[in-house]
């Protein structure tokens, strides 16, 4: 099989290794002649931006670079990515790197055209509707990890660092106009970071599958990322040059942000909170937090991750799925606890508030509330 194609669905999505190449086009395609690149410092000075940033200026393109963006973005980060375009009157933003790069990226670009605070735009309701949706700078992404999907989503997520909430934005016109997946560029990877962004993608298939709201579409979507999470993740984290399944978790993880249109739930709802008062990875977190959220959630998904069990080879039942899902963890070396992730003393007030405000609890299978949040909370921590 040639792991090479372009897809349109959901955006335009140039796939395969080697295609970075193609950036000066993709640019062109979404009428960019003078872009931001906006990636996190940790990529900044690594090989991958500056051969990006060389194949625009052998193409006549004049980017200039930005990547003052933290792990966990605020909207310091935001402010000054905003005057930053301005000043530099480019006309749209290539979002490059992992998901605090891709997010800040695209939120640089929808915010530089608007006149009301970031927080106005949160995903409740049709508050997107208050956009200037004309104003919204064209957008391409170019993902440098496997993990969020950002690339596909018409959202990001960005940290208040005034309360220590992560706040999810959203607007159509986020969705980047063009996308490059090339592989290629998650070679380098860390293998914890392969893990971590591994773990984000198959958290985003699990909980869109599970998603009480109704799309079979995306629930088979869904459940193909989850497959190839289960043949390719382990392969990608013990041989990082393994292109075939660095290529496969690209995919999963695009899979997994098209499919959690429908929703995600509590694995999420539980891991934003910790990721903005402590700074873990995001990815990392959410596999923590895995298994009791599959445990509290089994009288509402048994059956139908009993059928995911037999659609991904696996022992039958939902005892079959979970101890697969234990095994991966295992062997990913994902922290068993939060504690082992290095949360301590934690304030379960806080977190268990900032959990049910979260737009993700909304679809989880079972109902979150004040009396079901806080032993929830403490199962993810060691007895």
């Amino acid at each position: 099989m040639t792991l090479r194609a372009n897809w349109s669905y959901p955006t335009a999505i140039r796939f395969g290794a080697g295609r970075i190449e193609e950036l000066p086009e993709a640019c062109r395609a979404a009428a960019i002649s003078s872009p931001l690149l906006v990636t996190d410092r940790g990529l900044a000075d690594l090989p991958i931006t500056a051969q990006a940033m060389d194949i625009l200026r052998r193409a006549g393109i004049d980017a200039d670079l930005f990547a003052d963006v933290d792990p966990n973005p605020t909207e310091r980060n935001l402010g000054v990515g905003v005057v930053t375009f301005k000043q530099g009157r480019h006309d749209g933003v290539i979002a490059f790197g992992g998901g605090s790069g891709l997010d800040l990226g695209k939120l640089i670009a929808f915010m530089a055209g608007q006149t009301r605070p970031v927080w106005d735009f949160e995903d409740i309701g049709d508050w997107w509707t208050r956009a200037d949706a004309d104003a919204i700078a064209p957008i391409v992404a170019v993902p440098t990890t496997a993990g969020t999907g950002s690339e596909v989503g018409r959202a990001a997520v960005l940290t208040n660092a005034e309360t220590h909430e992560k706040k999810i934005l959203f607007h159509p016109g986020m969705l980047p106009a063009q996308v490059i997946c090339d592989p290629a560029l998650t070679v380098g990877m860390p293998p914890a970071i392969t893990a971590g962004t591994g773990m984000d993608a198959f958290a985003h298939c699990l909980e869109a599958y599970c998603s009480p709201v109704y799309h079979p579409m995306a629930d088979g979507i869904a459940l193909e990322g989850m497959r190839l999470c289960k043949e390719y993740l382990l392969r990608a984290y013990r041989d990082g040059s393994d292109i075939e399944a660095r290529a496969q978790m690209m995919t999963a993880a695009a899979a997994g942000a098209t499919a959690f249109q429908k929703g995600l739930g509590a694995i999420h709802s539980l891991s934003h909170p910790i990721g903005a008062h402590y700074d873990t990875h995001h990815g990392t977190t959410n596999g923590v937090v895995m298994l009791p959220v599959l445990r509290f959630n089994r009288p509402a998904v048994e059956e139908k991750l009993s059928r995911a069990a037999a659609y991904l080879g696996l022992a039958p039942g939902f005892d079959g799925f979970y101890d697969f899902v234990a095994e991966l963890i295992a062997g990913l070396d994902i922290p068993a606890t939060l504690d082992a992730l290095g949360v301590t003393d934690p304030d379960f007030g806080i977190l268990c508030a900032s959990a049910l405000k979260d737009p993700t609890a909304g679809t989880n299978p079972v109902a979150l509330n004040a009396e079901n949040i806080l032993p929830l909370y403490r199962s993810c921590f060691q007895d």
